[in-house]
């Protein structure tokens, strides 16, 4: 499964996950914007940025933005939503993002992490994040993974449901340190499209001393957009909120 990602993230994702709608990425950004405290035309990346939706947001609210994504298919969508260019959109691997000016923040959000089979490789994400961060502590992050220990607890090993004429399968599991996902898309015709997703589930802790190697310090962990406090059994997401430190 090392390189799954250069299939998922094509036309069937658009269907898979259309329910990721452009009023909760506003409302979230609200949020967003309130932990990093950044000035007005202060310089964003929106690292991952899939279809574009928290690009387009923060730049509603007065921000340059840049947004970087591998899949070729999600940046055309985001650019459908980019009529006056007015964000940057570029092609690129989060392991060997293809700029180098730095920014006054950076975020990667709704669990584009943890991708890679190796550790190794998903810290260089991090050490990425670090080296476009604007130095001196000046340099924000956002990193928005979901929490393990509630996966663990409420995952729902097999779902079903309509798109129009397709029918969306979708069977989960848990091995080898892993949440993976099959996705399986079927037509009226019974053709069937198969996909696979796989995240690493790093827990609170691993995490932390991924970010504090890669020399990125944490100052807080919410459980959700909402700024409850990250309870290990009771939050969805596992929300990192913190500066770059050299």
């Amino acid at each position: 499964m090392s390189d799954w990602y250069r299939k998922s993230f094509g036309d069937d994702y658009l269907l898979v996950y259309k329910h990721r709608d452009l009023e909760g990425a506003y409302n979230e950004v609200k949020r967003m914007i309130e932990w990093l405290q950044l000035s007005k035309g202060a310089k964003v990346l929106d690292l991952c940025c899939g279809m574009g939706r928290h690009s387009m947001a923060l730049r509603d609210f007065g921000y340059t933005v840049t947004g970087v994504d591998l899949s070729g298919v999600l940046l055309m969508e985001a650019n459908k939503l980019n009529v006056n260019k007015e964000v940057r959109f570029l092609q690129g691997d989060m392991r060997d993002v293809p700029l180098t000016e730095p920014f006054d923040a950076v975020v990667n959000l709704f669990t584009s992490f943890g991708y890679f089979e190796h550790d190794e490789e998903n810290e260089r994400v991090l050490r990425e994040m670090y080296r476009l961060l604007a130095p001196e502590g000046k340099g924000k992050f956002i990193i928005d993974f979901m929490n393990p220990d509630f996966v663990k607890q409420h995952l729902v090993p097999f779902s079903s449901r309509k798109e129009g004429s397709l029918t969306i399968e979708e069977t989960r599991k848990i091995e080898d340190g892993f949440v993976r996902k099959t996705i399986v898309v079927k037509d009226p015709g019974g053709e069937e499209r198969t996909y696979l997703e796989q995240v690493k589930l790093y827990g609170l802790e691993p995490f932390q001393e991924m970010l504090e190697r890669s020399g990125l310090e944490v100052t807080h962990v919410y459980g959700d957009y909402n700024a409850a406090d990250y309870d290990r059994n009771e939050s969805k997401r596992m929300i990192f909120v913190g500066h770059r430190k050299g």
